[in-house]
């Protein structure tokens, strides 16, 4: 995920909004869904999930749950600098994605499925392959984006949600892409993050210095997304911490604790 560049006449260390979903000030219907056995998140990005849902990954995954990723695009966009070399970077985001599901405690798969940044579709290829690891990783949650999130200019965030949502359809029956040599697999529950509508939290208090540790590992990000200047400076790597856990504190304080991750909550599926 990269924020939009800045004007030119912004100081490179100043702090623009982080990508970590909206608020809400009123306690949600739905609370901390059961551990369940396993999960995935698929998001457009390299550092998405860490965002929107690693607070409540790490949760999990100390629970027991096995915790699997599926990043939809190689995340070559991912920097402002036009010189950058694309083959380098789309090798340092995925090796940071790889560092930050161990950081969240996830043993499960990290499928980096290498679709263009920026250039996202929902095919019916993409649709084809994501449907196809549902069915490998059998998740009994899923976790997406939230494709009816009303205003997001991203287009991989909005088509990202859409694969989501048609693969969950796709991969729990068997006359679709029957040539997948697994069987149909029907989670059991769907959250969706930035959710326009939200209705659902989870606890994350005790695992929001994991979201965080999760999200420092995304380095090439830190002067785009995150804001941080300066990788070596300490205070402004602090700082973003204190955002971070200052927005999941906000949600939490509408929902009777610490910290929160909030969703919309799907289980007609």
């Amino acid at each position: 995920m990269t924020s939009p560049e800045p004007d030119p006449g912004r100081d490179s260390e100043s702090e623009g909004t982080l990508p970590l979903g909206g608020l809400t000030e009123s306690a949600l219907p739905s609370r901390d869904l059961p551990i369940p056995t396993s999960a995935l998140a698929i998001v457009a990005h390299p550092d998405d999930a860490e965002f929107l849902c690693g607070g409540t990954l790490a949760k999990w995954a100390v629970a027991g749950c096995t915790i699997h990723h599926l990043i939809l695009t190689d995340g070559s966009k991912g920097s402002w600098d036009a010189g950058a070399d694309t083959a380098e970077l789309i090798e340092t985001r995925r090796n940071e994605q790889l560092r930050a599901a161990r950081v969240l405690g996830s043993k499960g798969k990290v499928i980096m499925l290498g679709r263009v940044d920026g250039e996202l579709t929902a095919s019916s290829d993409v649709v084809d392959e994501v449907a196809y690891w549902i069915r490998v990783t059998e998740p009994t949650v899923v976790l997406a984006h939230d494709p009816w999130k009303r205003y997001r200019l991203h287009p991989d965030h909005r088509n990202a949600g859409w694969i989501a949502l048609d693969s969950v359809v796709a991969a729990r029956d068997p006359h679709f892409f029957p040539e997948h040599d697994v069987p149909h697999h029907r989670p059991s529950a769907l959250l969706l993050f930035e959710a326009d509508q939200p209705d659902h939290v989870e606890d994350i208090t005790e695992y929001t210095d994991a979201k965080v540790d999760a999200l420092l590992t995304h380095r090439s990000q830190f002067h785009t997304t995150h804001g941080i200047g300066d990788p070596d400076d300490v205070e402004q790597r602090e700082r973003f911490r204190e955002r971070v856990t200052e927005h999941a504190a906000r949600l939490g304080a509408a929902n009777g604790v610490g910290g929160a991750e909030i969703f919309k909550l799907i289980t007609d599926l």
